[in-house]
């Protein structure tokens, strides 16, 4: 994947098409081929029938038949293997994640139990020196606000950094660390805010009208919704993305990817077929949208993907993930190690993401 020149998208696209276009040629020839075939043996059959004397013509038309058939049988093997390899690369430029792994890692924090509410993670592409280093947001007030990300040099020492950074008003858990900058929901309001950790500026965009925020779109389960999700930031190794909802998309998900620059802006928008409040966490990996949805209070499903190259989407995934508590407050995936880094009811546990 190349951000900057959308090498992925370019040829992955370009290979789609193609294959689709020959496929499609190759299907209608092949469908042809078995229509012309089935009518000679018809034909071939209707005349032995009305012509055979048992001897040598009857024995000869037997051997047309059994050749036609031989014909029959090849053509619908070819057919129903050009169908499946169509299936299969649909199905693959989907579905990337086949699996996931843990936890891993599992740490209770500096402070146990006493902040259920919160997020961390990994910088996909960390400041120089800082290549190891985890963030935490831990969300105060019931999930509401934050004032602080935590810095960790390592998993083993869990002390607040001493340069540790102060910004405006984080609302909600869902935030991400990228290049030294964290992205968050603006304090009440329907906006992305990017505090950059070293110049300790912040900037902002805001969401498309009509975006819905003060917890008004949030994440939810059967019995209960997680207040103050209304935006869901993620990171892969294409950069920031942002997953809200709109009154003009009747609640259902929309992702966008939100661009560099001074300030940042909203980039490309999918929106997808998903209804928000019935899912409970979304994360980004190579390029695809992943969504989760409770299953008991002991195990978590990925259950749903969009392909952002392909457009494609996915409802069947069935990966579970085996949780450490009943909740997940906030999933982002890292592309440094490959891990699921979840918040779970103040514990911070990770997950290895498997590939095909």
């Amino acid at each position: 994947w190349d951000a900057a020149s959308g090498e992925r998208q370019c040829s992955v696209s370009s290979l789609t098409c193609g294959l689709c276009c020959l496929q499609t040629v190759e299907l209608e020839s092949l469908l042809l081929g078995l229509e012309r075939r089935i009518a000679q043996l018809h034909k071939d059959v209707s005349v032995l029938e009305r012509e055979d004397d048992g001897e040598l013509y009857g024995v000869l038309s037997l051997y047309v038949i059994e050749n036609e058939m031989v014909e029959i049988r090849h053509l619908m093997d070819r057919l129903n293997s050009t169908t499946e390899t169509d299936q299969h690369l649909t199905a693959d430029a989907v579905q990337q994640l086949q699996n996931v792994t843990g936890p891993r890692v599992f740490t209770k924090g500096e402070y146990p139990g006493s902040y259920p509410y919160g997020a961390w993670g990994r910088d996909p592409e960390p400041e120089p020196g800082k290549e190891s280093w985890y963030w935490l947001v831990m969300m105060t007030s019931g999930n509401k606000f934050s004032n602080y990300i935590r810095l960790y040099s390592s998993l083993s020492n869990v002390d607040i950094h001493p340069s540790n950074p102060t910004t405006n008003t984080i609302q909600g858990p869902n935030n991400v660390l990228y290049r030294g900058a964290l992205y968050y929901n603006c304090y009440n309001q329907p906006e992305v805010c990017r505090f950059n950790l070293t110049t300790k500026k912040v900037t902002n965009f805001r969401l498309p009208e009509g975006t819905r925020y003060n917890s008004k779109g949030n994440f939810c389960q059967l019995d209960e919704c997680y207040p103050f999700t209304d935006l869901d930031l993620a990171t892969d190794e294409s950069g920031v993305w942002v997953t809200y909802t709109t009154s003009q998309d009747f609640g259902n998900l929309v992702l966008s990817k939100v661009e560099e620059g001074e300030p940042p802006r909203l980039g490309q928008t999918w929106h997808t077929s998903i209804y928000k409040q019935a899912i409970t966490n979304t994360f980004m990996a190579c390029g695809v949208l992943y969504a989760t949805r409770f299953k008991t209070k002991g195990v978590e499903e990925i259950f749903y993907a969009l392909d952002t190259v392909t457009g494609k989407e996915r409802f069947n995934l069935g990966i579970l993930m085996n949780k450490m508590a009943p909740k997940i407050q906030a999933l982002n995936y890292s592309p440094v190690d490959q891990m699921l880094h979840a918040y779970s009811d103040a514990n911070m546990v990770s997950y290895k993401a498997l590939f095909a």
